[in-house]
């Protein structure tokens, strides 16, 4: 077997995300079949200024202790203000053992959700 060289070699060397990135829209259309949730990480007050409607709240510092809370039937789509602390979260999903297939980063953020009209819940509403 040859071997590769260069920046071909290079590409494949590196660490693997264990979640796909994906846009507010695309979420949309995965909660929109029936097999998707949002996950918020954001803190308490992020969470009550707005929010996807239907959305579990877990703030990304207690995924690993509440990692039983989030349905293991489900593709889980983790969203936070800007999309670091949802890939975080998206992290910790993996290494407690959830199925990367299963783990989805929403890049753009609760911000953007709203902006683009998405549905929406604020305070402590679902």
């Amino acid at each position: 077997m040859a071997r590769r060289r260069g920046a071909a070699a290079k590409r494949d060397t590196g660490p693997m995300e264990p979640f796909k990135r994906i846009t507010v829209k695309q979420a949309k259309t995965m909660l929109d079949k029936g097999d998707s949730v949002v996950v918020d990480v954001r803190q308490l007050d992020e969470w009550r200024a707005g929010h996807a409607k239907g959305a579990i709240h877990i703030p990304v510092d207690d995924v690993l202790s509440r990692i039983d809370e989030l349905p293991a039937d489900k593709n889980l789509l983790f969203i936070c203000a800007v999309g670091v602390r949802s890939a975080l979260a998206c992290e910790m999903a993996a290494a407690m053992g959830r199925p990367p297939e299963r783990l989805f980063n929403i890049e753009q953020g609760t911000p953007t959700w709203i902006e683009q009209k998405l549905p929406t819940s604020y305070n402590d509403d679902p």
